[in-house]
């Protein structure tokens, strides 16, 4: 199945488990496996970027966005680094590669979020939660890797992202998004489409992002609210003269 359809892992006591992928969803789904009595283990395919939830006693995030009023990426990425690197040890030795591009960095250019820990990276140090590279076949109850190591398996949860589905439901404004459900203008002008259609968190800049779009909807939306204000009340108004002339 895929993450859009996991609630509980209640279904999968005492089961061997693949989960393909190695974002904020795979590590919080192997976690709640791990809680249930269940055996996780994790398909990392691609390098990924795994920050502590909190840094100095701070929101990770909300550090990230401070440092951000002050300080190029390239540096607030370093810090990220050299503060994750100190609160969570060196990763890579369990095969959690990290990219060659700075958390920040990679998401703004890339869209791909970084992993805030929640407790899984503890789980995968202490073997609760395998970690392997990619599937080369899948076989009948278990799984071949590409490094030629074949695991039995019960079920395979799928966190490989989601896609945009507007246009399976939006019958107006198509012509603003591309084929793949996206704004066609690119950030940071992709937030206001025609006949009073909005797009938030279309960025693929996280929170930080979706809070730019709506801080600018917002501001519009309040000038064309003052706009129909002024001419309404011009309308009445000249409505009254001609009915006092009359």
């Amino acid at each position: 199945m895929h993450t859009s359809d996991y609630r509980s892992g209640e279904a999968y006591r005492g089961r061997q488990v693949l989960v393909v992928g190695c974002g904020n969803s795979a590590m919080e789904v192997c976690l709640d496996l791990c809680h249930h009595n269940a055996f996780p283990t994790m398909v990392v395919r691609d390098a990924v970027h795994v920050l502590p939830r909190e840094t100095f006693g701070r929101s990770t995030f909300e550090l990230a966005v401070s440092l951000m009023k002050w300080l190029p990426v390239k540096l607030v990425d370093k810090v990220l680094l050299i503060s994750s690197w100190m609160i969570l040890g060196n990763i890579e030795k369990y095969g959690l590669r990290r990219p060659s591009l700075g958390p920040l960095e990679l998401k703004n250019t890339q869209g791909k979020t970084p992993v805030l820990d929640i407790g899984a990276l503890q789980k995968i140090k202490t073997g609760e939660i395998k970690v392997v590279p990619g599937i080369k076949r899948l076989l009948h109850g278990r799984a071949e890797l590409v490094d030629g190591r074949i695991l039995d398996v019960d079920s395979i949860i799928l966190a490989t992202g989601y896609h945009s589905n507007v246009h399976s439901w939006l019958q107006v404004g198509t012509e603003f998004f591309n084929k793949d459900g996206f704004p066609r203008q690119a950030f940071p002008d992709g937030w206001k489409g025609g006949s009073g259609l909005y797009a938030v968190g279309f960025t693929r800049r996280g929170l930080s992002g979706a809070s730019m779009d709506a801080v600018k909807i917002a501001e519009d939306i309040g000038r064309v609210w003052k706009e129909e204000t002024r001419q309404a009340k011009r309308i009445t108004a000249c409505h009254r003269r001609c009915t006092s002339q009359n």
